[in-house]
Protein backbone atom coordinates (compact mmCIF):
# COMPACT_ATOMS: atom_id res chain seq x y z
CA UNK A 1 0.00 0.00 0.00
CA UNK A 2 1.33 3.29 -1.15
CA UNK A 3 0.35 6.50 0.95
CA UNK A 4 0.19 9.66 -0.66
CA UNK A 5 -0.02 13.30 1.83
CA UNK A 6 -0.29 16.14 0.11
CA UNK A 7 0.85 19.70 1.15
CA UNK A 8 1.59 23.57 0.18
CA UNK A 9 -1.63 24.66 -0.65
CA UNK A 10 -2.95 28.16 0.31
CA UNK A 11 -4.41 31.03 -0.90
CA UNK A 12 -2.45 33.71 -2.93
CA UNK A 13 -3.57 36.51 -5.39
CA UNK A 14 -4.08 36.40 -9.28
CA UNK A 15 -0.35 36.17 -10.62
CA UNK A 16 1.22 34.38 -7.30
CA UNK A 17 2.85 31.44 -7.54
CA UNK A 18 3.14 28.23 -5.14
CA UNK A 19 4.74 25.30 -4.55
CA UNK A 20 2.69 21.61 -3.78
CA UNK A 21 4.44 18.52 -2.78
CA UNK A 22 3.30 15.22 -2.14
CA UNK A 23 5.58 12.70 0.33
CA UNK A 24 4.67 9.25 -0.85
CA UNK A 25 5.43 6.10 1.66
CA UNK A 26 8.32 3.79 0.42
CA UNK A 27 7.21 1.38 -2.45
CA UNK A 28 8.91 -0.93 -4.76
CA UNK A 29 8.26 -0.71 -7.76
CA UNK A 30 11.04 0.84 -10.48
CA UNK A 31 8.40 2.42 -12.93
CA UNK A 32 5.44 4.66 -12.07
CA UNK A 33 3.48 7.28 -13.34
CA UNK A 34 2.69 9.85 -10.65
CA UNK A 35 0.33 13.11 -11.31
CA UNK A 36 -1.71 16.13 -10.45
CA UNK A 37 -5.11 15.99 -10.93
CA UNK A 38 -7.59 19.23 -9.41
CA UNK A 39 -11.33 19.28 -8.83
CA UNK A 40 -12.29 22.87 -8.65
CA UNK A 41 -16.86 23.07 -7.20
CA UNK A 42 -18.63 21.89 -9.06
CA UNK A 43 -16.90 20.65 -12.04
CA UNK A 44 -15.11 17.25 -12.67
CA UNK A 45 -11.91 16.47 -11.98
CA UNK A 46 -8.83 16.58 -14.67
CA UNK A 47 -5.56 15.74 -14.89
CA UNK A 48 -2.67 18.36 -14.57
CA UNK A 49 0.55 17.27 -14.62
CA UNK A 50 2.10 13.90 -14.94
CA UNK A 51 5.54 12.40 -14.58
CA UNK A 52 7.04 9.31 -15.42
CA UNK A 53 9.51 6.50 -13.90
CA UNK A 54 11.83 7.97 -17.15
CA UNK A 55 11.12 11.73 -16.17
CA UNK A 56 9.24 12.59 -19.07
CA UNK A 57 6.15 14.71 -18.33
CA UNK A 58 3.30 15.87 -19.32
CA UNK A 59 0.76 18.53 -19.17
CA UNK A 60 -3.03 19.70 -19.12
CA UNK A 61 -2.92 22.80 -21.78
CA UNK A 62 -4.87 24.94 -19.76
CA UNK A 63 -1.26 25.00 -17.34
CA UNK A 64 1.49 24.68 -19.96
CA UNK A 65 4.25 27.09 -19.67
CA UNK A 66 2.95 28.08 -16.20
CA UNK A 67 3.32 24.87 -14.12
CA UNK A 68 6.43 22.90 -13.74
CA UNK A 69 6.03 18.89 -12.23
CA UNK A 70 9.07 17.21 -10.86
CA UNK A 71 10.12 14.83 -8.44
CA UNK A 72 12.57 14.17 -5.81
CA UNK A 73 13.36 10.17 -5.76
CA UNK A 74 15.90 10.31 -2.95
CA UNK A 75 12.70 11.88 -0.77
CA UNK A 76 10.37 10.10 -2.79
CA UNK A 77 8.26 13.79 -3.27
CA UNK A 78 6.53 14.78 -5.81
CA UNK A 79 6.21 18.49 -6.33
CA UNK A 80 4.57 20.98 -8.75
CA UNK A 81 5.25 24.23 -9.29
CA UNK A 82 2.68 26.61 -10.17
CA UNK A 83 3.53 29.99 -11.27
CA UNK A 84 1.08 33.07 -13.06
CA UNK A 85 -1.43 31.64 -10.83
CA UNK A 86 -5.15 32.54 -12.10
CA UNK A 87 -8.42 32.27 -10.50
CA UNK A 88 -9.97 29.40 -12.81
CA UNK A 89 -6.37 27.26 -10.99
CA UNK A 90 -8.74 27.25 -7.53
CA UNK A 91 -9.56 23.62 -6.82
CA UNK A 92 -8.14 21.28 -4.72
CA UNK A 93 -5.45 19.74 -5.97
CA UNK A 94 -5.02 15.89 -5.88
CA UNK A 95 -1.40 13.66 -6.14
CA UNK A 96 -1.98 10.02 -7.49
CA UNK A 97 -0.01 7.59 -8.34
CA UNK A 98 0.01 4.05 -10.27
CA UNK A 99 2.08 1.45 -11.28
CA UNK A 100 0.59 -0.89 -13.32
CA UNK A 101 2.49 -0.91 -17.20
CA UNK A 102 -0.30 0.36 -19.29
CA UNK A 103 -0.66 3.60 -17.16
CA UNK A 104 3.24 4.21 -16.66
CA UNK A 105 2.89 3.63 -20.47
CA UNK A 106 0.57 5.92 -21.14
CA UNK A 107 1.81 8.48 -18.51
CA UNK A 108 3.48 11.07 -20.79
CA UNK A 109 0.81 11.08 -23.54
CA UNK A 110 -1.64 12.24 -20.98
CA UNK A 111 -3.73 8.79 -21.06
CA UNK A 112 -3.04 8.87 -17.16
CA UNK A 113 -6.03 11.21 -16.83
CA UNK A 114 -8.13 8.67 -18.27
CA UNK A 115 -7.36 5.98 -16.27
CA UNK A 116 -8.41 5.27 -12.37
CA UNK A 117 -5.12 5.70 -10.78
CA UNK A 118 -4.29 3.31 -7.77
CA UNK A 119 -3.56 5.57 -4.94
CA UNK A 120 -4.48 8.63 -4.02
CA UNK A 121 -3.52 11.73 -1.61
CA UNK A 122 -6.33 13.56 0.63
CA UNK A 123 -5.98 16.72 -1.52
CA UNK A 124 -4.41 20.48 -0.39
CA UNK A 125 -6.79 23.64 -1.35
CA UNK A 126 -5.48 26.09 -3.82
CA UNK A 127 -7.45 28.99 -3.97
CA UNK A 128 -6.39 32.04 -6.16
CA UNK A 129 -8.24 35.23 -5.68
CA UNK A 130 -8.37 38.28 -8.41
Amino acid sequence: QVQLVESGGGSVQSGGSLRLSCAASRYTYSRYCMGWFRQAPGKEREGVAAIDSDGRTNYADSVKGRFTISRDNAKNTLYLQMNSLKPEDTAMYYCAADFNPTVVASCRSGGYAYFGMDYWGNGTLVTISS
